[in-house]
Formats: structure tokens, sequence, C-alpha cells
């Protein structure tokens, strides 16, 4: 458990520091040892492969990010990003609309609160 702690602690350090090959291994480690999942390291390593010009896997991660949690508007973000750098401009459009209708959706919702 605390291997796998550090593992994230490393690949956040990494990312601070714009290292995202480093924060891509850290990161991958923490997600292999599958004790816990992460949406938030998903989507960091998400964003690692986008800056790192690996669309393909940014998308997987950031789908990952999408079935631990649902309704989280960055998952579609980040897979609106990829999708674009893989010319999919339509799938791409359509991410950037559900994520701004999720935005709308959860900012309506703390008003009503």
């Amino acid at each position: 458990m605390r291997d796998m702690l550090e593992a994230r602690k490393r690949g956040d350090y990494a990312f601070r520091d714009k290292d995202f090959k480093t924060a891509i291994d850290n990161y991958s480690q923490f997600i292999d040892v599958g004790t816990m999942v992460s949406p938030t390291v998903f989507a960091r390593r998400s964003l690692c492969y986008l800056l790192c010009d690996q669309p393909d896997p940014a998308l997987r991660d950031a789908m990952q990010a999408q079935c631990v949690y649902p309704d989280w508007p960055t998952s579609f973000y980040m897979q609106s990003v990829a999708l674009a750098k893989l010319n999919m401009h339509k799938d791409a459009a359509d991410m950037l609309n559900e994520a701004a209708a999720l935005e709308e959706k959860r900012q309506r919702g703390a008003r009503g609160s």
C-alpha cells in the first residue's frame, strides 16, 4: 500500500515539475497495483500522454476516468482533446458538448441548494 501511494506522490511531483514521461511511469505503477482507483490519476496521466503526443492512451485514460466517475466533466474534456488530436472532430465536439452540459447541470444543482 505504501509503495502504491509513494508511486502516486512521485507521479504528482513529476507532473508538477512538467516531467510528463516520469509522471506517466509513476501513475502507471499506481494504476497497475489496482488497489485504489482514482479518476484524478487517470485524468493526469491522460494529460501527460497528450503532452507527450500520445492521444490513443490519453483517450483510454480519459475513458477510464469517466468509468470511475461518470458525471465528471473533466473526463469528457480530456476525451474531447484526445479525439481532436486523433482527427475525430465530430466525436470531439460531442464530448465537449457533453462536458459543458454536465458543467451546467452541476452549476444549476449548486445554485438550487
